[in-house]
């Protein structure tokens, strides 16, 4: 962290500068977390910022899925103009059909955002289980590779239950625990906790970034953390 007085590099969390002695602004200004005792869902998600996350999110997967079916298209008719194999127009027609994948791809992940709800549960079980799966290496070969599944089980108000999964991270897991009311945010899919008072860290509600729970705006997307 550097000191605004005389630029020299201190320890992230230190008061005080340790080259001149001046007071470090982002400790001395810092304020208390909006929300105070930090219970109850905030109303930070109105904030403009989510909003332009979402349309940013939907435009980035149709921009993305359109590169690749240009590439996809492009490829094909080099090779059908090229190869002894497959001609024009028969590989454009193919690299039309994969192209096409990739933007219906994209599409129905945008329809998804759109359609997801906001809604509240609880959490009502966690689970650890040891998992495998069989890999195959080719020529009728295969290995198993074991995994750790991390299993959050929210119960919604209607009733349907929601498992939030994670597979060698016992991140979410911990963070989470039984009895906890949550909040499922539409179009970001996320959640968020009710009560936050005893928590160090949160996530962010749009891109996901862990924080510390004195940070106020999320450092990677500049939303703002929902407390």
């Amino acid at each position: 962290m550097l000191c605004p007085h005389c630029g020299a590099d201190s320890p992230k969390n230190v008061r005080f500068c340790t080259e001149c002695g001046s007071a470090m602004p982002e400790i001395a200004e810092k304020k208390e977390p909006s929300g105070g005792n930090l219970i109850g869902f905030s109303s930070r998600i109105n904030d403009p910022a989510f909003a332009r996350y979402v349309k940013n999110k939907k435009r980035w997967a149709l921009l993305f899925a359109s590169i690749l079916a240009l590439i996809v298209i492009v490829a094909f008719f080099i090779y059908g103009q090229t190869s002894s194999e497959m001609d024009n127009p028969q590989a454009l027609f193919i690299g039309l059909g994969i192209g096409g994948m990739f933007i219906s791809i994209a599409l129905l992940a945008c329809l998804s955002i759109s359609r997801s709800t906001t809604w509240d549960g609880i959490v009502v079980d966690k689970k650890i289980e040891q998992k495998k799966r069989r890999h195959r290496t080719g020529d009728n070969d295969f290995y198993w590779e074991k995994y750790t599944l991390y299993t959050v089980v929210i119960k919604r108000e209607s009733g349907k239950i929601h498992n939030k999964t994670a597979e060698d991270n016992d991140t979410d897991f911990n963070y989470y625990q039984i009895g906890d009311k949550l909040r499922h945010h539409g179009g970001l899919d996320s959640f968020e906790k009710y009560d936050k008072s005893k928590d160090t860290i949160i996530f962010c509600n749009a891109c996901g970034t862990l924080h510390d729970i004195q940070d106020d705006t999320c450092v990677r997307c500049n939303c703002p953390l929902l407390k």
